[in-house]
């Protein structure tokens, strides 16, 4: 009887391998080839699926991740960009980060980044507050709170950047919180003067007078921070689009703002290879 089954297995095996020899059917291959010709999620399919974890919910993007068998959709909740993982049955969602093992190159992170950026040249430089000489090959926006505790540290990390780095500087936008009931008021009296002193005397708790001015600007800063998508302070955006919110220190600070504007300084290099080849040329 064994041997009886075990020459059907191998009939029916022989059987097999024969029907995919002959058909080809092997050359199809399946979905780990292109998962798109069998699966597929809509913006609104998400949308559905994920409002049900979180109500008020916005899908901005669906799009393959680079985990096969995954979908990466790229969403806004309470103000804020992140990154879920749907699987293809479109029953589960992941929330986490992909790292690629060999390379240990955080994935989630890079398109988190990408996610979170802005448009630096929609940002107007002329009515804020600079700190550093305004011709500074590096430019910094920096969203400050007169009564925010954190960006009087910041503030503090800034002062320090400046002392070592000429090349840098920071124009600083006042954007006041609601939640800071004082801060719109200390906000238009510090731009009437457009003085970082006063500023400073806000963050050392020092009485500050009222307007001397009537301006605009505060309310253009709030529109211009809605936005961005921009909901607190500080928040520091960097020349090609990066948003860091919160208090850094120095020496991290000119290490991301070195890091970030890798490409500007090989045009700068470029520019000055090009400008060096056209005295020798007049030579």
């Amino acid at each position: 009887m064994q041997k009886a089954v075990i020459i059907m297995m191998t009939i029916l095996t022989g059987l097999a391998v024969l029907f995919v020899a002959e058909t080809g059917a092997s050359a199809f291959g399946g979905c780990e080839q292109d998962c798109g010709k069998c699966h597929s999620l809509s913006k609104g399919e998400a949308q559905e699926a994920l409002k049900q974890l979180i109500p008020d919910i916005k899908v901005l993007g669906v799009r393959t991740s680079p985990s096969r068998g995954l979908w990466e959709v790229s969403l806004e909740t309470h103000g804020k960009k992140g990154i879920a993982y749907m699987d293809f049955s479109k029953e589960n969602v992941i929330i986490g980060q992909i790292v690629r093992i060999k390379t240990k190159k955080n994935l989630t992170r890079k398109r988190l980044m990408e996610l979170n950026r802005v448009d630096f040249a929609q940002i107007p430089l002329d009515n804020a507050l600079v700190m550093g000489n305004p011709n500074a090959t590096y430019k910094v926006v920096v969203f400050d709170d007169p009564d925010c505790p954190f960006c009087a540290k910041l503030h503090k990390e800034l002062k320090k950047v400046i002392e070592k780095r000429k090349d840098i500087a920071f124009f600083i936008k006042l954007f006041p919180l609601k939640m800071h009931k004082d801060a719109y008021r200390k906000a238009v009296a510090i731009q009437c003067k457009k003085s970082l002193k006063l500023l400073e005397d806000a963050y050392a708790k020092k009485e500050i007078p009222d307007p001397e001015c009537k301006t605009d600007i505060i309310d253009k800063n709030i529109e211009l921070a809605e936005k961005l998508d921009i909901t607190g302070t500080p928040t520091i955006v960097l020349e090609n689009g990066r948003v860091l919110s919160g208090a850094i220190k120095a020496e991290q600070l000119i290490d991301l703002i070195k890091n970030e504007n890798k490409n500007k300084d090989k045009d700068k290099d470029k520019n000055k290879d090009n400008g060096s080849g056209a005295d020798e040329t007049k030579k």
